[in-house]
Formats: C-alpha cells, sequence, structure tokens
C-alpha cells in the first residue's frame, strides 16, 4: 500500500445551534491494518442526510447512537476493497457499508456489502435515499393508480425520488412542497411535480387545497408541524398517510431556544377526523424494510439506464469538504442527495 496515512472528520464540539464549520476538525491518521475476518476499504464516496445533524447531539429520540466528541463522523459510503484477508471479498471489489467520513475503513466483513459489478452507470447512485423513498410510496402511503400524492420536502434526497416513484406506481398528479420558489420550479420542470406549495409562502393548508381542489389520496411526509397538518386536512376519504421523516423536529433542534424547538416540532392531530374519514396515518422506518435496498437497486440502475429515473443530488469533491456538505444541505442549498467524492 502506497498510502501509510489518511484523512478523518472528526467532531470537536456539540453544536449550539445550526451546523458550523469549526465543529469539525480534519485529522490525519495511520491508515489501518486489517486483521483475519476484517476488511479495509477505499472509500470513494460518502453521502450525507439531516438526521447527522441530529446525530450530532448528545441526546436524541433517533433510534442510532449519537456521535462521539473526538471520534470520526459515520454514514453511509461506497468503496473498493483494498484488501480482505481471511474473507470472501477480493481487492477491487466495491463494497457499502457505514463508515464514511473517512477516507479509509477498517471493519468486520458482514459489515461491508458487495455490490453488483457494474449495476449503476454511477457508483455514487448507491448513496440515494430511494430505498426510503419506495418504502413510502408503496408500503407507507400506499400509492395506487389515479392517486392524488402530496410529499412533502420535495426537494431533498428522498422528497426528490419519491415523487418520481410515485409517479411509476401510477399516481395522476403529484404535489411537492420545498422552502424556495427555485426549488418549486426545478420540481416542476425537471421531477415531474405538478405543482409545489412554498413554504412561508402563505398558510400551507390554503396552497394545498389550491394545488389539490379534489383533495390527496396518499401523503408521503418527510416533515411533519404544519404540512402535515395541512395534508390531514386536505385528505379524502380512506387516505394513507405514511410518516417517513420529521425535518421540523430536526431542524427544531438547531433553534437556540429550548422552549420554541419544543413547540416547533409537535403536530397537534384531530383524531376524530382521522376516524371519521377513515385515514391511515403510519409512521415507518427503512430499518424495518432492509429487503428494499437490493431491490431499489436494481430499479434505479435500470430507471437511470433508461432515462425513467433521475438522480438529482449535488457532489462535493474532497473529504474536507464534507463538513461544508453537511451544512449547505441543513441550510437548504441544494436540491436533492448530497454526496461527497472522496
Amino acid at each position: 500500500m502506497t498510502n501509510h496515512t489518511h484523512r478523518e472528520v472528526r467532531l470537536v464540539a456539540r453544536p449550539e445551534g445550526p451546523v458550523k464549520d469549526d465543529l469539525f476538525e480534519i485529522a490525519e491518521v495511520p491508515v489501518p491494518e486489517p486483521g483475519p475476518g476484517q476488511v479495509l476499504v477505499r472509500n470513494t464516496h460518502m453521502g450525507v442526510a439531516a438526521v447527522m445533524r441530529t446525530l450530532m447531539d448528545e441526546n436524541t429520540d433517533v433510534p442510532m447512537p449519537s456521535f462521539e466528541i473526538g471520534a470520526p463522523l459515520n454514514g453511509p459510503a461506497v468503496g473498493e476493497v483494498v484488501a480482505a484477508p481471511g474473507t470472501d471479498l477480493t481487492p477491487g471489489e466495491l463494497v457499502e457499508h457505514r463508515l464514511g467520513w473517512r477516507e479509509y475503513a477498517l471493519l468486520d466483513a458482514d459489515q461491508a456489502h458487495r455490490l453488483e459489478p457494474g449495476l449503476m452507470p454511477d457508483p455514487a447512485a448507491y448513496l440515494s435515499q430511494g430505498p426510503t423513498a419506495l418504502m413510502g410510496i408503496e408500503r407507507g402511503a400506499a400509492v395506487r393508480s389515479g392517486d392524488t400524492v402530496f410529499v412533502t420536502g420535495a426537494a431533498g434526497g428522498v422528497g426528490s425520488l419519491a415523487g418520481q416513484i410515485a409517479r411509476q406506481f401510477g399516481a395522476a398528479r403529484v404535489i411537492g412542497s420545498t422552502g424556495s420558489r427555485q426549488k418549486a420550479e426545478r420540481l416542476i420542470g425537471e421531477l415531474g411535480y405538478d405543482a409545489v406549495v412554498i413554504r412561508g409562502a402563505g398558510p400551507i393548508e390554503d396552497q394545498l387545497r389550491e394545488a389539490a381542489p379534489d383533495g390527496v389520496d396518499a401523503v408521503f411526509d418527510n416533515v411533519g408541524g404544519e404540512q402535515l397538518t395541512a395534508a390531514i386536512a386536505v385528505a379524502n376519504r380512506g387516505a394513507r398517510i405514511a410518516i417517513v421523516g420529521a425535518l421540523a423536529s430536526q431542524l427544531a433542534t438547531e433553534a437556540t431556544n429550548a422552549s420554541s424547538a419544543s413547540s416547533a416540532s409537535k403536530t397537534e392531530i384531530d383524531t376524530l377526523s382521522l376516524l371519521s374519514r377513515s385515514i391511515t396515518l403510519r409512521g415507518i422506518a427503512l430499518y424495518d424494510h432492509l429487503d428494499l435496498i437490493p431491490q431499489w437497486n436494481r430499479r434505479f440502475a435500470e430507471g437511470l439506464r433508461t432515462g425513467t429515473l433521475s438522480f438529482p443530488h449535488a457532489r462535493l469533491r474532497g473529504i474536507e469538504q464534507a463538513p461544508q456538505a453537511l451544512r449547505e444541505l441543513t441550510e437548504g442549498r441544494h436540491l436533492g442527495a448530497v454526496i461527497v467524492e472522496l
């Protein structure tokens, strides 16, 4: 091996508000040596997601361990096997794992998932949040032919794919929500959304009623808060609402006032309204539906090759850009996924 050191990104302080670059440090450390049953991977791509801001806090409601001060962060990554003594992996194979935020990763063989050679036209596509999007559309909201579908947080890594998938499942009208008119125009012009409601451009419920005069049949909710309340108000009898994310809560953790954060993260629901209209409200998480990952990879690879699916994403280059990538994601700078090419 020619490289004897590599770089990793460590968390050096807990945030007291938005993500700042000085919460991280880039450390140069020795490249680890794999022992029997271990795999050394040279990471080529890593993904960042909004949940990572939550995991920077010491205590969270997310069923994942918080990042540790002084230790490298972690998250989804794709890379090439360098060495894997005593395993069935061979150098050069492409694998996916959870030890991003470093240029080389050492992990047990069962933590490295072999990827099918040549399946994806771009290895970064393995880091899409498509499995979550497919889960919410197919199993959560149970989208069917002729539905009017509302996707909140439509410009994020999940929502930008959920709208496309809803169309594949026969949705007749797809409505999204986002935070800027520029993103709304891109969602309609590039990603097939029929209409978009804009956070801050007036009451969400009023905008949604105008966009969906006949109501909504299926909801893919990434956000909660006012947007979920509006979705319930406009939902038709028998509507299916999938709770897939909670960006309102995650963004509220950045508030400096704890009481205002708590208030902002709560969603009031009229349960009688759900009952009287036979509305299904279901929380659904990917760790209960991991079988969808290989299904999604095949669907996505075919869609990318045929042009029936696209992969909206921003790509920053170099591990030193990883803190900036997370900061810009939480600031809403990008449409789609955010990938760091290492």
